[in-house]
């Protein structure tokens, strides 16, 4: 009689310390975090002194302190999640380097209201990140396993509104266009012309180019408005090739 008296009382203390250890956890992440996006802030606005080029949005570094980049990483790999480095999620898909997660963001000048396109949904992570800024966010993504996996995980998260698409994103997602601004999110060899049709008069894009076996450049691409396109090298990067072959 006894016992059976413990057990309810038992139950609601293992319960009472699962749910503490989770707190734990979360305040800990949440401070990981933090650090994360400060360390970032500090170490842009450092580069960007010596150049005369403007101190990153604090909108960005706002949404890069909220956004819990572990719920985007294998758990195994969650320890790791607010470390400066990509992070792998499958074959083809990664987590990017959050420092140039929060440059890529920066320098698409995206305001809240304007529609943009993500080319590569990897794990989901920098597509939140933009959702933060503007809520008309959609993503297009080769592998419709990888697609599926990151719908799922956003709409858990709170970014249900997100619209992943299953497509050769080196073409874009002509149902959504025109896009104010574009952010490519793995290598491309060049910017096909149909992304660049779908981008706005005054619209920003970001890509790496360049082959996936060696270091790509940075560039940023944007459009005036008579249509013709200026390109500006930002910096070296390394990312992994955008999936679908050889394009003609």
């Amino acid at each position: 009689m006894r016992s059976r008296t413990l057990r309810p009382l038992l139950a609601g203390l293992a319960l009472v310390a699962v749910a503490g250890a989770f707190a734990d956890e979360a305040a800990e992440f949440a401070e990981m975090r933090r650090a994360l996006a400060d360390a970032i802030e500090q170490g842009v606005n450092r580069v960007r002194q010596r150049t005369g080029a403007p101190a990153i949005d604090p909108r960005v570094i706002a949404a890069m302190a909220k956004v819990p980049r572990h719920e985007f990483a294998p758990p195994p790999l969650r320890p790791y999640a607010y470390l400066d480095r990509p992070l792998p999620v499958g074959p083809d898909a990664t987590i990017s380097q959050p420092s140039l997660v929060a440059v890529m963001t920066d320098l698409l000048k995206i305001e809240r209201g304007q529609k943009v396109l993500e080319v590569g949904v990897g794990g989901g992570y920098h597509t939140a990140i933009l959702a933060e800024l503007t809520p008309d966010v959609s993503s297009v993504e080769f592998h419709a396993n990888i697609a599926a996996a990151a719908q799922k995980n956003l709409a858990r998260l709170g970014y249900g509104a997100v619209k992943v698409n299953v497509a050769d994103g080196y073409y874009g997602w002509r149902p959504g266009a025109p896009y104010d601004a574009i952010l490519v999110r793995m290598a491309i060899p060049d910017v096909s012309s149909a992304l660049l049709e779908q981008l706005k008069p005054g619209g920003r894009l970001i890509a790496p180019i360049g082959p996936a076996t060696s270091p790509q450049q940075l560039i940023l691409f944007q459009k005036g408005a008579d249509g013709g396109i200026t390109e500006t090298s930002i910096m070296e990067v390394i990312f992994r090739s955008l999936p679908g072959g050889t394009r003609l």
